[in-house]
């Protein structure tokens, strides 16, 4: 995690980075391979019929970050915090094992697809092997990078990737959308017979979900607290929510309209292609070196924030928490280092898995977790003699919450039914 210092470095012309600082790490870490190739492929398969699963995802993870903002602002107390202080036992037992297998897919998706993206800029032989050896590099890579603090020094740059990025997924979603009017009928909820898997998928993926309880954490370094620092974190998920929405919509008319299916490895070039046929050839290479710098930035802001999550979890369990170490002392501590060396090698082992397999699994695993924030927030928020009258949830929040509970266990019955039948 970056320390106040290091977004207080970061004012130019009167500017204060650190306003919407939390903002572009909310972003950066959840646009990434989630959003491009889970959202391609969820196009491709079920096609525009899942596109409402976007907006619903955005204002669902707008709702559940707003009400951890929410109790962090009324009580000085991240969720985690929250979770193991209030709740008891029962939820650290259920946190940890999440936390292992989120981590688990969670790296080894994101080795895979920083592998297609290598394998797209410089193919070493087949495009599996050359995924494979990729995805090798990054990963070495990638820990060294956070490993010795190398994130803070990169995180400009991969900032103006992510956004030229962000402008040309639009822009090629401009060119092959097949026509408004049946984007518009993709907005009407529906559950398509084979597509129930995707649109769970894409409401996980899109928008991130360990990034939620992460951003916890990052308003805590910029020293936010009370109804304006609500306010502040209001501004920033707006910001924050609307680039990811967009994202969204974007790649998933892109995928319903070009071929990717069974094309897993060879999947950014096809999305390159497309543009290139729009755009000429530099469309193609930006699209491609946006892609890998959209990848790239999402593994190192998981990488950075999923050790902290273990630490705290770690620390609070001995009846401490992280709040008052001294700056920077996270990521020097033993339990920090062995838990990134871990995600960096172990999650190899999947990089061999089918990228649409893996990417699936990746949604589903994320969306495990919506469920559990919408119900324990529903509780920690409602309750005055916690939260106290002003920072209580509204109605409406009540309601998207309670919606999201209602939504996650239909589906989850329609899935199981299918199964045994």
């Amino acid at each position: 995690m970056d320390s106040p210092s290091q977004h207080e470095q970061g004012r130019e012309g009167g500017f204060r980075l650190s306003a919407i600082g939390p903002a572009i790490l909310l972003t950066a870490t959840s646009v990434g391979a989630g959003d491009i190739l889970t959202g391609s492929l969820a196009g491709a398969e079920a096609g525009l019929a899942v596109l409402w699963a976007v907006p619903a995802g955005v204002v669902l993870k707008w709702t559940l970050t707003e009400g951890i903002a929410r109790w962090q602002m009324a009580t000085g107390t991240t969720l985690l915090e929250g979770w193991v202080t209030r709740l008891g036992g029962w939820i650290q037992w259920v946190f940890l094992p999440y936390l292992l297998l989120f981590s688990l897919v969670t790296s080894g998706m994101l080795a895979s697809a920083c592998g297609v993206a290598g394998a797209a800029l410089l193919p070493l032989g087949d495009l599996q092997s050359s995924r494979v050896v990729w995805a090798t590099v990054h990963s070495l890579a990638g820990l060294g990078l956070v490993w010795f603090g190398g994130y803070a020094l990169l995180k400009r740059f991969l900032a103006v990737c992510v956004g030229a990025m962000f402008g040309t997924v639009l822009l090629t979603a401009f060119l092959v959308a097949p026509g408004w009017a049946a984007v518009a009928r993709g907005f009407v909820p529906s559950l398509p017979a084979e597509g129930t898997g995707w649109v769970i998928g894409l409401i996980g993926a899109i928008g991130g979900t360990m990034a939620l309880i992460s951003y916890g954490y990052w308003i805590r370094e910029e020293g936010r607290t009370g109804r304006e620092g609500l306010r502040a974190c209001r501004t920033d998920l707006l910001l924050s929510y609307a680039v990811i929405g967009l994202f969204g919509v974007a790649v998933v008319i892109i995928g319903s309209q070009v071929r990717v299916r069974g094309q897993g490895t060879g999947l950014a070039l096809l999305l390159a292609d497309q543009l290139g046929s729009g755009l000429g050839p530099a469309g193609k290479w930006i699209f491609l070196v946006g892609f890998w710098a959209a990848v790239f930035s999402a593994m190192l802001g998981v990488w950075q924030s999923l050790p902290y999550l273990f630490t705290d979890f770690l620390a609070l369990r001995r009846g401490g928490g992280t709040a008052k170490w001294e700056m920077g002392a996270v990521e020097r501590s033993r339990p920090y280092k062995i838990y990134l060396g871990c995600m960096a090698t172990v999650p190899l082992v999947l990089v061999r898995w089918p990228v649409e397999q893996l990417q699936l699994a990746f949604g589903l695993t994320g969306a495990m977790l919506l469920p559990l924030l919408a119900l324990t927030l529903l509780i920690m928020n409602n309750r005055q003699e916690w939260v106290g009258r002003e920072f209580r949830t509204g109605l409406v929040m009540n309601i998207v919450l309670v919606s999201a509970l209602l939504f996650f266990a239909f589906a989850g019955a329609r899935e199981i039914l299918k199964l045994v039948r």
